[in-house]
C-alpha cells in the first residue's frame, strides 16, 4: 500500500472542478480565525501517537471534500483543551475575562454556561463530549476539584456545577414548533465549538486563493489513523502561521485541530481527542438529575427576570440607530487572512495614563499592555495578543484582526 506523501495545492488547485464541488472545498473567507480563537478554546499539542500509518494517497482536495461530506452525529470521547492567546492578566488576579465562575455572582452564576465559556478562553482543561444527533448533546468540563456539565436532551437542558451543587434547569426551543427542520439550540455556541469538528471547518472556509494547502503525512490522533491537513495562509501580515487538522481516514472527521502564531512557541489553539468512540451512546448519557440537596435555579425564570429588571435600561430602536450612526458601523477591509474588522467611533479613543482618577489607572494598565502607534491617521494605542491585534485610534476607531501591527497602521492610514 503506498505511502501517503506531502501534496502541494497552490492558487488554482481546484480549476478543473465543478462549481458545486469547488464551493464545498472551498468555503468563505476566515476572520472567524480571531473569533474561535477568543471566544472558545485550544488544546496541548502531541496528541498523535508514536509512528506514522501507512495509508492510501489522497489529495488535499479530495481530503477536504472528505471533511466536508462527513455527518457523523453520534460519538463519544475525552478532548483535551489548553488555550494560551498571550492575554493579559487584570489587576487582581482576575484574569483577561474578570475572573471566576461562581464568583461575586454567588452559587447560581457558578452554573450559568457563559461563566464556562470564559474558562475555556485560557489555560488547560478536559472535556467529556457526547452527543447522539442534534438533539442530545453532553460536555462536562473536568477540573481537579470539580466538575461542570451541560446536558441537552430534547428539550431540557441542564448545567450542574458540583463544586457548589448548583443546578440550573432551561427549557431548549422547540424544534417541532419552529419547523420540521430546525434544530433546537441546544448547548450555547461556544461549547458546540469545543471539538475539533467546528474548529476546522470555520479553518477550512480559509481554503482559497489566499491559502496554501497540504496533505503533510500521517498520524495516530486517539488510537485512529488520520491524515494531516497543513494550512498555511500566503499573506505575510497574517499572525497565523499555521492550522494544522488530523482527519480520521475511515469517516473524516477532524481529531485534532492546532493553530501555531507567525512569532512560533506554543500552539495557540490546539483542540484534540485523547480517545473518540463513534459508537451511539447510550441512553443514559443524556440523563440528568440534580443529586441529592443540590440547589436547583429555574433559568428561564431567572432570564425572564433579568430582561423585566434591565428593560427598562435596554436602549430604543431609535437609540440604536444613533449609536450605529454615531460609530459608523461595522464594516471589513481586505481579504482572507488578512481581513480586518474597523468600527469607526465619533468619540474619544482609550484613556490615557496621564489621566487622573478612575480613567487614569484604567489609562496606566492600558499604557502597560499596548504600545502608542503613530501615522497619518494620526496616533492611537495597539494591544496585542499571539493571534490579534487592535489598534484604537484617539478618535475611537478601532481596527482589529488576526494581522500584524503594521497593517492596522497602513489600513489607518488609507482610511483617513
Amino acid at each position: 500500500m503506498p505511502r501517503n506523501e506531502p501534496t502541494q495545492v497552490t492558487d488554482g488547485w481546484d480549476e478543473g472542478r465543478s462549481p458545486r464541488r469547488r464551493k464545498a472545498a472551498r468555503y468563505a473567507v476566515p476572520v472567524a480565525v480571531a473569533g474561535v480563537a477568543a471566544a472558545t478554546i485550544g488544546l496541548v499539542p502531541a496528541f498523535a501517537g508514536s509512528g506514522s500509518p501507512d495509508l492510501p494517497k489522497i489529495s488535499a482536495q479530495d481530503l477536504i471534500a472528505k471533511v466536508a461530506k462527513s455527518d457523523v452525529q453520534q460519538f463519544s470521547g475525552t478532548v483535551r483543551v489548553t488555550t494560551d492567546l498571550g492575554l493579559p492578566s487584570l489587576p487582581g488576579g482576575a484574569g483577561a475575562f474578570g475572573g471566576q465562575a461562581g464568583g461575586k455572582g454567588g452559587d447560581d452564576a457558578s452554573a450559568a454556561p457563559q461563566n464556562k465559556l470564559m474558562e475555556l478562553a485560557s489555560g488547560a482543561h478536559t472535556l467529556r463530549v457526547a452527543a447522539d444527533g442534534p438533539e442530545k448533546q453532553r460536555v462536562s468540563i473536568v477540573d481537579k476539584a470539580a466538575e461542570y456539565s451541560l446536558v441537552h436532551n430534547g428539550n431540557e437542558l441542564w448545567a450542574y456545577d458540583s463544586g457548589s451543587n448548583t443546578a440550573m434547569h432551561s427549557t431548549a426551543p422547540d424544534a417541532g414548533r419552529q419547523g420540521k427542520h430546525h434544530r433546537a439550540e441546544g448547548l450555547p455556541e461556544g461549547l458546540k465549538g469545543a471539538t475539533p469538528q467546528d474548529l476546522a471547518k470555520q479553518a477550512l472556509k480559509a481554503a482559497g486563493d489566499t491559502t496554501s494547502v497540504t496533505v503533510d503525512g500521517t498520524a495516530k490522533v486517539a488510537g485512529r489513523d488520520a491524515y494531516q491537513l497543513l494550512i498555511k495562509p500566503k499573506q505575510a501580515a497574517s499572525t497565523v502561521g499555521s492550522i494544522r487538522v488530523a482527519v480520521d481516514a475511515d469517516n473524516g472527521v477532524p481529531l485534532k485541530f492546532t493553530l501555531t502564531p507567525k512569532s512560533g512557541g506554543a500552539a495557540a489553539i490546539d483542540v484534540g481527542y485523547t480517545n473518540v468512540d463513534f459508537a451511539k451512546p447510550a441512553a443514559s448519557t443524556f440523563s440528568f438529575t440534580p443529586p441529592k440537596g443540590a440547589k436547583v435555579v429555574d433559568g428561564d425564570q431567572a432570564r425572564a427576570k433579568a430582561q423585566r429588571e434591565h428593560g427598562k435600561n435596554l436602549p430604543s430602536h431609535q437609540d440604536a440607530r444613533d449609536v450605529k450612526k454615531d460609530m459608523g458601523g461595522l464594516n471589513v477591509i481586505g481579504k482572507g487572512w488578512t481581513s480586518i474588522a474597523t468600527i469607526k467611533g465619533g468619540g474619544s479613543g482609550l484613556p490615557s495614563g496621564k489621566d487622573k482618577g478612575a480613567g487614569g489607572d484604567a489609562g496606566a494598565f492600558l499604557d502597560s499592555i499596548g504600545e502608542k502607534a503613530h501615522g497619518s491617521f494620526g496616533s492611537g494605542r495597539i494591544l496585542s495578543t499571539r493571534l490579534v491585534n487592535a489598534l484604537v485610534t484617539d478618535n475611537g476607531t478601532v481596527y482589529v484582526g488576526a494581522v500584524d501591527k503594521q497593517a492596522l497602521i497602513d489600513a489607518a492610514n488609507a482610511a483617513k
